[in-house]
């Protein structure tokens, strides 16, 4: 990916100042004018105070990764301008209220209490704001209007005053103009996050039942859902605790309503129990994990990804299972679902991991095709089954025939027991073998179906990054701008971190004279994995596990040592 022109502006404050809200208003402009956005959010876990950002890196053309320069800081605290002084680029701006902002080159110091009401403030930060990135109004205006229509006519014309006075004040000081390039194109594209697209996505799947217990940051995942609830047919469950949670899921998917659950690692501790009772049921459950550090409670805003070992392994006994890891906002929506896809037709759990940061990432992505995408089919058609019917019946690839609990004159027997093929619990040791490896055996479908890492940038590199889930967009980048300097460089993501079929990428793998593995742990369990599975040992790493998003510099910073 060529590095695009782009510029960086990062609201500032403390919670509760509604720095969020500018933010989002913000963003969707640039996104309705036709500007490509990467979004990242910082926040502290806590209700109100501590220091918090929302930053939007804008450009006309592709960007995919968030970056450490800032061009205009939006200080709404004296402790933001501390905090990133010295982030700022040669030509950067600082915007603040005049009461602790100095009126010198580079700064605006604005006088907020004359231009707005206070509970304005926000709204005239957006119409200066404007200004500044030579954007002009009427797709500000437009937005406030639409905002707002649920509230009074007069609400309406306060925010617009104040917009415009925001917008008025900062037209008349071109000192501190930076204005946008223009974009390319007005192309329709929507506003979205990781987590709203993976709702989305299994919207589209035919998602009947999402249970939950709300846990940083996973929860945007069911509130998304909820939102669609009554339109999609969508029952959307706060379980009393994620053990609940779980087996609700379970419960559902066994009597036909495809379900998922949302968590995070301390959550889905508690699930694992229930993991392994959909393995032996064989019965569809999709989980999805947004990773954050740990260990227990560790970083509960931040982001990390620590949790693929976990995830790989949880649970007791033997049993397949499928891992996707999406790189941005389309792959979250299409890899959710995947994940129901293949819940349905290898019966069991499947895993979608995630973390904070493409959670709370939001993206301008062209709308979603979801009219032409078909939903899952639960279950077997009765009438294509041999009698007596048998559950658990051995086939070659391990998949028995599942038909859902009284849809038909068949019985339908499961238990959590090791069981016999009609269902019943037993404890002969020769039935014990045939259905352990019947259930073993559909791991073969899921490796020869496994998702191929993406391979982007020369054909004959002499810098490969190898990297896994959100990492994409840091390292799509790096490399670009490693080919902008003269050195050949390509990306191999992985977007399904299990199975692992060597296969598909080993050779890509020995011709590089570097090949460096880019990981947000601080083990490198990634690279471990392939190292397992293919026996090739990347000979270079770069971690970061202090709850920050990897990106670009990041990379380059690390590869000079």
């Amino acid at each position: 990916m060529k590095s695009e022109k782009a510029v960086q502006v990062i609201i500032g404050g403390e919670a509760g100042q509604g720095l969020a809200t500018v933010g989002r208003l913000l963003s969707l402009i640039l996104v309705r004018l036709g500007y490509r956005i990467v979004v990242t959010q910082s926040y502290m876990s806590r209700i109100r105070g501590g220091h918090n950002t929302f930053a939007i890196r804008v450009s006309p053309g592709e960007i995919a990764a968030p970056v450490e320069p800032i061009d205009v800081l939006v200080a709404l605290t004296p402790e933001t301008v501390d905090l990133h002084r010295g982030d700022l680029t040669e030509d950067g701006l600082i915007v603040g209220d005049a009461s602790f902002v100095e009126k010198r080159k580079g700064c605006a110091a604005v006088p907020f209490g004359e231009i707005a009401r206070e509970q304005h403030v926000n709204t005239a930060a957006v119409g200066l704001l404007c200004s500044v990135l030579g954007i002009g109004l009427d797709m500000a205006e437009a937005l406030v209007d639409e905002t707002f229509k649920k509230k009074n006519e007069q609400v309406i014309e306060e925010n617009l005053a104040a917009l415009r006075g925001g917008y008025e004040w900062a037209e008349q000081r071109e000192e501190i103009h930076r204005p946008l390039p223009a974009p390319r194109r007005r192309e329709k594209r929507l506003m979205m996050s990781g987590n709203e697209a993976i709702a989305l996505g299994a919207l589209s799947a035919g998602v009947r039942l999402c249970a939950f217990y709300p846990m940083t940051p996973s929860t945007s995942i069911p509130l998304t859902l909820i939102s669609a609830a009554g339109e999609a047919g969508v029952v959307v469950e706060q379980a009393e605790d994620e053990i609940a949670a779980i087996n609700m899921a379970i419960g559902a998917s066994y009597a036909g309503a495809p379900a998922m659950v949302a968590t995070s690692g301390g959550g889905f501790a508690l699930m694992i129990e229930g993991v392994s009772l959909a393995a032996m049921t064989e019965t569809p459950v999709v989980v999805v994990v947004a990773q954050r550090p740990g260990p227990a409670t560790g970083l509960p805003t931040r982001t990390e990804q620590a949790d693929l070992e976990m995830v790989l392994y949880a649970g007791h006994g033997e049993f397949p299972r499928a891992i996707f890891a999406p790189g941005d906002v389309e792959e979250c929506f299409y890899l959710a679902r995947q994940a129901f896809e293949t819940a349905e037709h290898y019966q069991g759990p499947v895993f979608v991991l995630t973390d904070q940061f493409l959670a709370d990432s939001a993206r301008a992505v062209k709308p979603f095709p979801v009219e032409e995408l078909e939903q899952v089919r639960p279950g077997a058609d009765p009438d294509s089954v041999k009698t007596p019917y048998r559950r658990y019946e051995i086939t070659g690839d391990g998949i028995s025939p599942r038909l859902l609990p009284g849809a038909s004159d068949h019985l339908v027997v499961a238990g959590s027991d090791e069981h016999t093929e009609d269902g019943h619990l037993t404890e002969d040791l020769g039935a014990r073998l045939r259905l352990a490896d019947k259930r073993l055996r559909k791991g073969l479908g899921l490796s020869r179906e496994t998702i191929a890492p993406s391979y982007a940038g020369d054909a004959e590199p002499e810098v490969l990054l190898v990297c896994w889930g959100s990492v994409k967009g840091a390292a799509l980048e790096a490399a670009g701008r490693l080919r902008d300097s003269g050195t050949a460089a390509a990306v191999l993501h992985f977007s399904q971190v299990w199975p692992l079929d060597p296969g598909r990428f080993l050779d890509r793998l020995r011709g590089p004279a570097r090949v460096i593995a880019v990981e947000g742990n601080a083990t490198g369990q990634l690279a471990r994995l392939i190292h397992r599975e293919s026996g090739f040992e990347i000979p270079e790493r770069i971690h970061r596990y202090d709850g920050l998003p990897i990106t670009p510099g990041y990379i380059l910073r690390s590869m000079e040592g």
